[in-house]
């Protein structure tokens, strides 16, 4: 499932709460069967209700585990200067991405700059006396905002060298997708109480709203494969690196054997699909990339999101990891699309092997496995499946209404969507609250069920996005709620 519930739930079929002794095991199977060619399953969880009780502290304790971990991922957000190499400095948690840090000859050179000037004075009085002034130039390893928003307060009056790939100058904005229903993947909006951290950030935008005020133009670009440079008597590499961003730039030190690969590596499953309405990044530029960048050897890893890693062994096996991690999504999205598969298909079947699932640097706190075969396909075959009678659809209110119809009513399935919330169902309550919303979108009761079901599917994720995103428009929905009662 996309949205990578770590849960074990419990529950008990109405076969199973009867005395299994005065039942032969050939009709079991059949009552089984008929239960499950019915709509969704509905009937069966009314009884499924009143099996409930069998799940036991265990079970209900690792309902939540995706949370849990979500939450225990946050350590990596903790506010501390990083003391990598020689001369070489991170701040890790002081804003949205890292910020590095880079002492030369009469000067420094800073790689990335924050989210914005806010967060970037902050870091700079972090630093203290390690940042030495004149800063002497400003690597920016991509154009994202979380990265360059904060450029001015490191430049000041200093007149650096602002370096990017040409790419960062000429590569089209990102177009991003209009809110639907409060949907927010970094969760700006939501209340303490329920806001986690952001996947590969402790928060984005929610402290210190959006900007771009901060970015400060390059004044000086490379273009092809990379570039070498001396700055400050520092010798540096750039490799262009296309990855999460198409001008993504990996910093390589090689007299520190330090490497800064930008967004191309951070601790969680790559957001190669982002939901926030991108459009797929290029995967097997990134996989590339990180080809690269496995050949350096590099000894330091120091990332734009999470803690670095030291020791080239460690360095090695996350690089590795990363890599084998998308290309195994990838080959296997790609062979189920050649075998003519549906995206729905393939989103159940494709899996990381059970040795890069197991890796720390490929737990899906922000990117997922799921989304990501959805969005190979997408990008690579369009969105046709296959199958004619996708081809022209009912339209939602028309199939709901004939759905409601045959279900016997709105009474109907609203108590069914009840059931399934009181069973634990929370995506089939999802499924059933938006059949009844598309035939009367204001129907308070099935909005009801479906801030609930929101709410439930968002507290077990170990996905930041996800989570975000379900709490974000349960909470939109509460808030119509509250808007239109009578006062």
């Amino acid at each position: 499932m996309a949205n990578r519930m770590r849960q074990s739930r419990a529950t008990c079929h109405p076969v199973a709460c009867n005395d299994a002794r005065d039942l032969h095991r050939s009709e079991r199977v059949q009552n089984v069967n008929r239960l499950f060619n019915r709509m969704r399953r509905s009937v069966a969880i009314l009884t499924v209700a009143a099996c409930a009780c069998a799940v036991g502290d265990a079970v209900a304790s690792d309902e939540f585990s995706g949370r849990d971990e979500l939450r225990a991922h946050s350590a990596e957000f903790r506010k501390e200067v990083v003391a990598v190499a020689a001369g070489v400095y991170v701040a890790v948690g002081y804003s949205a991405s890292n910020v590095a840090l880079i002492q030369g000859q009469g000067g420094s050179i800073i790689v990335d700059t924050a989210a914005n000037p806010t967060d970037a004075r902050a870091i700079i009085e972090a630093f203290g006396k390690r940042l030495v002034r004149p800063i002497r130039a400003v690597i920016y390893t991509h154009n994202h905002p979380d990265h360059s928003g904060g450029a001015s307060a490191f430049v000041g009056d200093d007149k650096p060298e602002v370096i990017s790939h040409q790419s960062l100058l000429t590569e089209r904005p990102e177009q991003g997708r209009g809110m639907r229903d409060g949907g927010d993947a970094f969760g700006t909006a939501l209340p303490d109480n329920l806001f986690i951290n952001a996947g590969t950030q402790l928060e984005y935008g929610r402290v210190t709203p959006h900007t771009r005020a901060g970015f400060v133009p390059p004044t000086r670009t490379f273009e092809g494969e990379e570039t070498t440079m001396s700055i400050a008597g520092v010798r540096l590499r750039l490799l262009h690196t296309p990855g999460e961003s198409p001008e993504n730039v990996a910093v390589w030190l090689p007299d520190q054997h330090v490497l800064m690969p930008g967004d191309d590596f951070y601790k969680s499953f790559p957001n190669l699909a982002p939901i926030r309405g991108l459009p797929l990044r290029p995967v097997e530029k990134w996989i590339t990339s990180l080809d690269k960048m496995i050949g350096l050897n590099a000894e330091y890893l120091v990332p734009g999101h999470t803690r670095p890693i030291g020791g080239a062994h460690a360095t090695r096996v996350a690089l590795t990891a990363y890599r084998d991690g998308i290309k195994s999504v990838f080959d296997q999205t790609m062979a189920g699309i050649r075998a003519g598969l549906t995206a729905d298909e393939l989103a159940e079947r494709v899996k990381l092997p059970a040795d890069l699932a197991g890796s720390p640097y490929l737990q899906e706190f922000y990117g997922g496995v799921e989304w990501s075969v959805r969005g190979i396909y997408a990008a690579y075959v369009g969105w046709f499946d296959g199958n004619p009678t996708n081809l022209f659809p009912l339209r939602p209110r028309e199939s709901a209404t004939r759905l409601i119809d045959m279900a016997g009513g709105a009474v109907a399935v609203t108590a069914r969507a009840n059931a399934a919330l009181a069973a634990g169902d929370f995506q089939w309550a999802a499924e059933l609250s938006d059949v009844l919303l598309a035939v009367d979108g204001y129907s308070v009761e099935a909005k009801r069920i479906k801030i609930r079901a929101l709410t439930e599917l968002g507290e077990r994720q170990i996905n930041s996005t996800a989570r975000n995103y379900y709490l974000t428009v349960a909470r939109h929905l509460e808030n119509e709620l509250h808007l239109k009662s009578p006062r």
